[in-house]
Parts: structure tokens; C-alpha cells; sequence
């Protein structure tokens, strides 16, 4: 590869505001880097469509945004789009592209109980890569599964300033709970970037004695590891890229900018 421009930025892709979590963990180690912050609102939610849709939308988007924003990197900052899309766009796209993955290695590794929880979308519960890494990691343990769409609209709203009530979390835990052995979680994977954007309201709905993993500290930490040596310079105030135009993004506007994100375009 040639020379990387020292102003190509960092794109985290995501289908909503789920991503800012990863990036937030990408800022504390890479302070400088360049980013764009791409959301398919256009596309939002992921959880319900096919594999066919999701995949063919994702791999079309990314084709685009590469060749039109030229960056060093892209991060599917999405469990959904990574668990579906990322062998193809990898096998599309010439640059480093990372993926997120269930947290379910660390999760078996700290459970006590020896059940776990996973949070995702109905998309992602159901990925033959899911079971690979149950099978693989997790062998011994009891892992529970439920899909709670509602915490990616939770998460969306939250960030937008909206109320949102506890009810919804409350119905989340309950997915889990209400299993068979559900009583015994101790651990929850947050299977879903949008998740740990409410953590703190999930930890409430579950009570005491439950932790919570996710993925984004070692994807910024594999994000950082492909960048290791490159040069790095903000040109430009970094971006947050919609591929849809709607009026609540003009409420999105002071989480963005709170994530060092001052700049809005649609795609």
C-alpha cells in the first residue's frame, strides 16, 4: 500500500448512534486520528432485516464512503452489520476493516455463576457466529439469548434527549430472567453497539450482583494496533456522515459534538 495520507481519516460505521460507544474508546487511545462517524439512519433498525438485505446494504455503503471519504481504515462499529457483512466487505475493500464481535470470550472468562446473558438484535442472536463462539468459548457455561429491539430505539432516543421509559429495560432483563436458569445470570453481553449507551439504565433494571461486557475497548485497541506508526493529522473537524436527512438529527447535535464530532453531512 502506498503512503498513508496523514489526514485519511478513521470510519466507524454503524446503522444508528450504537457506534459512538467504540469511538469513544478509539478517541482515549488515538487522541488524533482523523474520524468520520458514519450512521445509516436511512437504514436503522438492523435487527429485522435478512442477511441478504443487510449484507447487499452494507457492503454497498461502505463501497461509497471508501471511495469517496479515502479512509485508512474502517471499523464496522456494529454487531448485526460484522456478524453478517464483514468476510464480504473484507473481500471488496483493499483496507484494514474490523469487525465487532459478541463479547462472549471475556464473558466466560469472569462469570461465577456460569450463566451468561446475551443482549442482541433478533439479527444478530440468531448468526451461525454466535454459536461458534458459544461453542468455543463459553463450553460448560450456560449461555441465554434474547433479541431486545426495543433498546436500540431506547439508545437512539436517549441520545437525542428523549425520555425513555424504564419499563423498556425493565422488559429487557426480563427476556433473560424469565429463561429457564435465567435467575442464575450473573454477566450480561451487551451484544449490540448501541447497548453500553445504557448501561447504566440496564444495570438498574437487573439489580446488584450483574456485570456487563462489551467489545469496545478491544476494538479500539485492534484499531490502534493497525495504526501503530502511521502518521495523523486533523485537517478538518471530523464528521458525523448520515445516510439519510431528517429533522431529529438537528437533536443528535450536542451528543455529536460531545464525541469531538462538530461536522454533519449526508451521504
Amino acid at each position: 500500500m502506498s503512503e498513508i495520507d496523514p489526514a485519511a481519516p478513521l470510519l466507524l460505521f454503524d446503522s444508528g448512534v450504537g457506534g459512538l460507544s467504540v469511538l469513544a474508546e478509539v478517541r482515549r487511545l488515538l487522541p488524533h486520528a482523523p474520524v468520520i462517524y458514519a450512521a445509516d439512519n436511512g437504514g436503522l433498525p438492523y435487527g429485522p432485516k435478512s442477511e441478504a438485505e443487510v449484507a447487499a446494504r452494507v457492503c454497498g455503503l461502505l463501497g461509497r464512503m471508501a471511495e469517496r471519504y479515502r479512509p485508512r481504515l474502517i471499523c464496522i462499529a456494529c454487531n448485526t452489520a460484522s456478524t453478517i457483512a464483514l468476510g464480504m466487505v473484507r473481500d471488496v475493500l483493499e483496507i484494514p476493516i474490523v469487525g465487532t464481535v459478541p463479547a462472549i470470550k471475556p464473558a466466560a472468562e469472569q462469570t461465577r455463576t456460569g450463566t451468561i446473558g446475551l443482549l442482541g438484535t433478533a439479527a444478530t442472536i440468531r448468526q451461525p457466529y454466535v454459536d461458534r463462539l458459544e461453542a468455543e468459548f463459553a463450553q460448560g457455561k450456560l449461555l441465554l439469548r434474547a433479541a431486545a429491539p426495543e433498546l436500540v430505539s431506547a439508545a437512539e432516543a436517549k441520545l437525542r434527549g428523549e425520555v425513555v421509559s424504564s419499563a423498556v429495560y425493565q422488559r429487557a432483563a426480563a427476556t433473560l430472567r424469565d429463561q429457564p436458569g435465567g435467575a442464575a445470570i450473573d454477566t450480561v453481553v451487551l451484544a449490540c453497539t448501541h447497548f453500553p449507551l445504557v448501561e447504566a439504565q440496564l444495570a438498574a433494571a437487573f439489580g446488584p450482583g450483574v456485570s456487563f461486557v462489551h467489545g469496545a475497548a478491544g476494538i479500539a485497541r485492534r484499531i490502534a494496533r493497525l495504526c501503530d506508526g502511521q502518521a495523523m493529522a486533523r485537517t478538518q473537524p471530523d464528521l458525523a456522515l448520515f445516510t439519510r436527512g431528517e429533522p431529529g438529527l438537528a437533536a443528535l447535535g450536542p451528543t455529536l459534538e460531545a464525541y469531538g464530532l462538530t461536522r454533519q453531512e449526508v451521504l
